[in-house]
């Protein structure tokens, strides 16, 4: 038999706020720590070329001073007390380049070794305020070198081309350095950021975990309300869901006070038409004692449907197994006793609860056990036991089996068994409503409900209901 009802499907789940904030965090922070990356080192770059310049305009200045007092000797221009410009490709150079002849003379040093320096405003470089030029271009041997350059005008003494030229590779391998370092610091930095972002998601989401924990306990019986202090962005949806608790609560009393005294108005009336019947005699008196027993049966059904609605609409109870089973079966012992009846019992776990009201259990076992006493021979079985849950991480579950040894039903008889107010033999006493009340408890409960042989030759009833 398939299951006795459907589960709604679950609400589809978006991404976790945990997930959001940490991931908008991380987004930010990695954007961040770019940006500031990029920043700094911009910075640090163009700091380095200003220091590097400054070291090549006091070369610069002091062969403009060496021109301007007549203290250059083309000849024998010297170092200016730097040696690599006497070391040929050494990667420092100096050239000094008259204008105003034809074609222009330069005087170099010793360093370039015959080459020249190229002009920087040949390669697009555009002058500063001050004069200068200053550049990157490529030397002998397609060395990079960081250049600066000058024009001066001595008036008669001539117009000159001052340049001065230095190995860019230590502004390249001080900005390496500088991108490295900074590289591991922001890595660290990023990752104690990040760290930290967790903590603060997980922190500040730690009262939505404690509410969670406390509507779980709800749902499980553990507790009947939400209780302590919570954060003011919280509290109002806990002081909501307590009152969404309470109205669920007592809807649940007025359903079941509703039930009640509809049940009183319903039967007394029907009790006095079926005396009235019993009273008389002839076909009309039969038809109308059929019709009552009839509605009888059908008023039962149906209000003992709506007592049980109402009795599984308020989540928060937790009934334990082990007592109603083991109390029913001495009941119903002591009921048959005149049959010589024996009725065994077993919980496979004693801690094993129910997640329903107590006398839904008993409902449910107490007619499964019932009618097997009825159509037992001599002997009756009830077993509890945990069930694996239909997928994995699924909610706790438990197994009610019930065995007799009587007649059995075929599988045509079982299916009937099952529908509303189905009987299938009037000698034997009740209503015939037990186990569709059965199916439909377990049905409002979410449960399973099943008809099969046993193994001790009459009827298995089998339950799966959920469990604590």
């Amino acid at each position: 038999m398939s299951a006795a009802g459907e589960t709604p499907d679950a609400p589809r789940r978006a991404a976790s706020i945990a997930a959001r904030l940490f991931g908008s965090a991380a987004l930010w922070t990695l954007a961040t720590l770019l940006i500031g990356g990029v920043t700094l080192s911009s910075y640090y770059t163009r700091s380095v070329e200003r220091g590097f310049d400054q070291r090549l305009h006091v070369y610069l200045k002091t062969l403009v001073g060496a021109l301007a007092d007549g203290g250059f000797d083309k000849d024998d221009p010297g170092s200016f007390g730097e040696p690599r410009f006497e070391l040929p490709l050494s990667g420092w150079y100096w050239q000094v380049t008259r204008l105003d002849r034809d074609p222009p003379e330069a005087t170099t040093s010793k360093s370039l070794f015959e080459e020249q320096l190229p002009r920087l405003a040949d390669l697009g470089v555009e002058e500063t305020l001050v004069g200068t030029r200053e550049g990157y271009a490529l030397g002998p041997e397609n060395q990079r070198l960081r250049v600066v350059e000058r024009i001066i005008d001595l008036g008669q003494d001539g117009r000159y081309l001052i340049s001065i030229g230095g190995q860019a590779n230590e502004i390249d391998d001080d900005i390496k350095r500088f991108n490295a370092a900074l590289l591991v610091s922001f890595l660290l930095l990023g990752l104690g950021l990040v760290a930290t972002t967790g903590f603060q998601v997980r922190f500040g989401l730690r009262p939505l975990a404690h509410l969670r924990a406390q509507l779980a306990e709800v749902r499980a019986g553990g507790r009947s309300r939400l209780e302590g202090s919570f954060p003011e962005e919280i509290a109002p949806l806990a002081v909501e869901l307590n009152a969404l608790l309470d109205s669920n609560r007592e809807i649940v009393e007025r359903a079941r006070t509703h039930v009640g005294n509809l049940a009183h108005g319903l039967k007394t009336p029907l009790s006095v038409i079926a005396n009235e019947a019993d009273a008389g005699d002839g076909a009309f008196a039969d038809k109308v004692r059929e019709q009552a027993q009839l509605m009888r049966r059908q008023i039962d059904h149906h209000l003992e449907r709506a007592r049980l609605s109402a009795g599984v609409a308020f989540a928060g109870e937790a009934t334990p197994v082990k007592p109603v089973v083991e109390a029913l079966a001495r009941t119903m012992q002591k009921i048959h006793r005149d049959r010589d009846l024996t009725v065994e019992a077993s919980v496979a776990d004693e801690a094993l609860r129910f997640r329903g009201e107590r006398q839904d259990l008993d409902e449910i076992v107490g007619n499964l056990v019932d009618n097997a006493c009825k159509w037992a021979t001599g002997r009756v079985t009830v077993a509890v036991e945990p069930a694996p849950a239909p997928i994995l991480g699924g909610a706790r579950l438990l197994r009610i089996v019930v065995d007799d040894d009587g007649p059995g039903l075929s599988e045509e008889q079982r299916k009937a068994a099952l529908a509303r107010g189905k009987r299938l033999d009037e000698t034997k006493p009740g209503s015939g409503l037990g186990l569709a009340i059965v199916g439909d408890l377990t049905r409002l409960y979410g449960g399973r409900f099943q008809l099969e042989r046993s193994a001790l030759g009459g009827l298995r009833c089998e339950v799966t209901l959920p469990a604590l």
